[in-house]
């Protein structure tokens, strides 16, 4: 199973938990990862060569932190355009039909606040529907989503083992949920 990891970390290098969960994912044979925000500065999205990428990897994986409570804006812009009617979804849309779909995302806020009554008024599955909704349109199979809360207080040694959790989490061949 090849996997594509299309990151959208606007400051990676900067970015303790993003760049380690890139350089672990890296390692993997059958990963290849993809960081939009070098790929394309002026977010200016070369079309047929990112539909070429998805049509030659089965499991797609968007990798964020979570951002205003969705994507940083490049994988916005990356969907907008790449995701086209006729190729992504509608009568003809059928190239991503039967691949998987997965997120890995990060918060700075503990995950008690992604929650009913929380901080953020709202759980982690509801704030993240569009991209689930995203998959649903274009037939692929929304697998069990990886959270990582709290960033911004883990140690080294934390980020190390979320890293590691991340890659069991994103090649696991049997990661799938029923539709």
């Amino acid at each position: 199973m090849k996997t594509l990891v299309l990151v959208g970390h606007p400051n990676l290098q900067q970015s303790k938990m993003n760049r380690a969960w890139a350089e672990r994912l890296e390692k993997e044979e059958s990963v290849t990862v993809h960081d939009l925000y070098k790929e394309y500065p002026t977010m200016k999205i070369d079309v047929g060569r990112e539909q070429n990428l998805l049509v030659e990897h089965d499991r797609i994986v968007f990798q964020f932190p979570l951002f205003w409570y969705g994507t940083p804006a490049i994988l916005k812009e990356w969907q907008d355009k790449v995701l086209e009617y006729g190729w992504a979804y509608g009568s003809e849309g059928t190239k991503l039909h039967g691949k998987d779909f997965l997120v890995v995302t990060s918060t700075g806020g503990p995950a008690g606040a992604y929650r009913a009554g929380g901080f953020n008024h709202y759980s982690m599955s509801e704030l993240l529907k569009p991209l689930q909704a995203t998959a649903n349109l274009t037939g692929m199979t929304f697998l069990p989503v990886y959270v990582e809360h709290g960033v911004r207080v883990l140690n080294e040694d934390e980020v190390i083992a979320s890293a590691e959790r991340v890659a069991v989490h994103v090649v696991n061949p049997q990661l799938k949920v029923g539709r």
